[in-house]
């Protein structure tokens, strides 16, 4: 991920994010410890028009996002998704976690890019296992395609652990 693949804005309880390239896990490090940090917001809009995939872990996020606005009665607006990302969506059935719109982000945003760094192998394999149980949450029959993932990444973080303790 370079600098400006990742922008945030956020002002009076609107956040925009814009998403340039391949949304993957690396994106969803960022964006995760954002939606941590979110309690009460009014809407959350991510611009998707320069993004040209994304994987399980970020759509895990955005959904963990989408779940959060459902619990403060918030919106959460993909802006320009293409047609494949539509699908990708559709596919994990959390697209009807969102509102799909096209144009520009209204409020103008003041763009900051995501300062994240490099994130650490423990806050990956956390972000990872956490995206995919939300995206089980957010559609039961995800269980299926994602529970080997999920094992995995919770070896991966209880192992981390445990060498981060030596």
């Amino acid at each position: 991920m370079k600098e400006n693949d990742l922008l945030i804005s956020h002002r009076d309880g609107v956040y925009s994010v814009k998403v340039t390239g391949r949304a993957n896990f690396e994106y969803a490090v960022p964006l995760r410890e954002l939606a941590k940090t979110l309690s009460e917001f009014k809407c959350f809009r991510i611009d998707l028009g320069e993004c040209v995939a994304m994987d399980s872990t970020f759509m895990g996020v955005l959904s963990m996002i989408g779940l959060k606005a459902r619990r403060c009665n918030a919106q959460v607006e993909l802006l320009n998704a293409g047609d494949t990302l539509k699908k990708l969506l559709r596919d994990l059935g959390v697209n009807k976690l969102f509102r799909f719109t096209t144009g520009s982000d209204p409020d103008a945003p003041q763009w900051n890019p995501a300062t994240a760094g490099k994130a650490d192998l423990l806050t990956t394999a956390e972000t990872v296992t956490e995206a995919h149980q939300t995206l089980v949450e957010a559609d039961s029959s995800n269980a299926e395609k994602f529970n080997q993932v999920i094992e995995f990444a919770k070896q991966d973080v209880e192992r981390l652990k445990k060498e981060d303790n030596l």
